[in-house]
């Protein structure tokens, strides 16, 4: 009787082991019961940014086996609280201010970033109004301002920067909610500048280089057309800055709406992951990542210029983002400044 009570015992301790097992299994991140969480900032429309995501996240599953699910919160304040809430489950594309903010906040890390045809880095474009009568910087002093988010690297910390060392103090303040509003918002006169994100266009000219002219196609803006490939174009260049984003809806807008002049370079769009989060997916969704930026798919994801319009994506180092804090220290910003909270 004793063997078989202690036989029994042991059967139960087994089973009971294989369940703890089971379960863990069930919940371990990158399950289905636990999704690895996705978060998007909200610079451009946000069915544009769900439904390339869904794109990526499945490439992804299929890569690692991993399970994915994606989120676009309502702004970039609420991609880095969603973050800094999942530190070892979440992993997040958020502009270099964002991941400077998150970094200090709750220990967000970041692993990679975007290039975006070859360069490592973007700029501002500060955008009026082709009749407008504004023609240099200190022209904008008094005039509105629109503005996609607070927490918008490009479209606010940057400008924030230069038109305060510069002395030039706006008007009334608009924050649009994404780059696309702000375009909109010049193009109808709703406000008097505004500030977006500038990728260089391509075409049949010298490669573009840091200091040339943004707009290298000035005198030929009333050849404005949509190719049959869906892009925007001027003549026979692509146009890649924001203005691009509204083409459906204003497909004159190049005609109307001009490129003042461009800020310094800022540091690309990163891959962040959550303070937590295991170093050793970190490694395996960025493999994955690199190889994803490889195939065609890519292009109906983040590499699509109506989403973020990524050309691949690189490893970095924190140290690039140093830049980014020396803004907020030029400023005297703190996250609570930016984020309002």
């Amino acid at each position: 009787m004793r063997t078989h009570k202690s036989l029994l015992v042991v059967v139960l301790v087994v089973v009971a082991a294989l369940t703890s097992l089971s379960v863990m299994a069930q919940d371990a991140l990158g399950s289905e019961a636990n999704p690895i969480q996705v978060y998007f900032v909200p610079s451009v429309e946000a069915q544009v940014i769900t439904t390339g995501g869904e794109v990526m996240a499945a490439a992804l599953k299929e890569a690692t086996g991993l399970n994915f699910e994606v989120f676009v919160p309502t702004s970039y304040a609420a991609t880095v609280e969603a973050m800094c809430a999942a530190p070892a489950s979440s992993m997040g594309f958020i502009p270099a201010a964002g991941y400077v903010i998150a970094n200090g906040r709750c220990g967000v890390e970041v692993s990679a970033a975007a290039v975006r045809r070859g360069w490592p880095v973007y700029w501002t474009a500060y955008i009026v109004r082709r009749d407008s009568g504004i023609r240099t910087f200190n022209d904008l002093a008094g005039k509105s301002w629109a503005y996609p988010d607070a927490g918008s690297t490009s479209g606010f910390i940057f400008p924030s920067v230069e038109l305060t060392q510069a002395g030039i103090e706006p008007g009334e303040r608009v924050e649009a909610g994404s780059h696309n509003n702000v375009v909109t918002a010049v193009y109808n006169g709703e406000a008097e500048f505004g500030t977006t994100f500038f990728s260089p266009p391509i075409g049949e000219f010298a490669p573009w280089s840091i200091g040339d002219n943004p707009e290298p196609y000035d005198l030929t803006v009333e050849e404005t057309y949509i190719g049959e490939d869906g892009n925007l174009y001027v003549g026979d260049v692509r146009i890649l800055d924001a203005r691009a984003n509204i083409r459906e809806t204003a497909p004159d807008v190049i005609s109307q709406v001009k490129v003042l002049r461009l800020s310094s370079p800022i540091p690309n769009d990163t891959l962040s992951f959550g303070a937590e989060f295991p170093a050793e997916l970190r490694a395996q969704i960025l493999e994955a990542l690199i190889a994803f930026s490889e195939t065609e798919a890519w292009a109906e994801s983040i590499g699509s210029e109506d989403f973020y319009g990524w050309s691949s994506i690189a490893p970095v180092e924190d140290s690039l983002y140093d830049i980014v804090r020396g803004q907020f220290e030029v400023l005297g910003l703190t996250e609570d400044d930016v984020f309002g909270n």
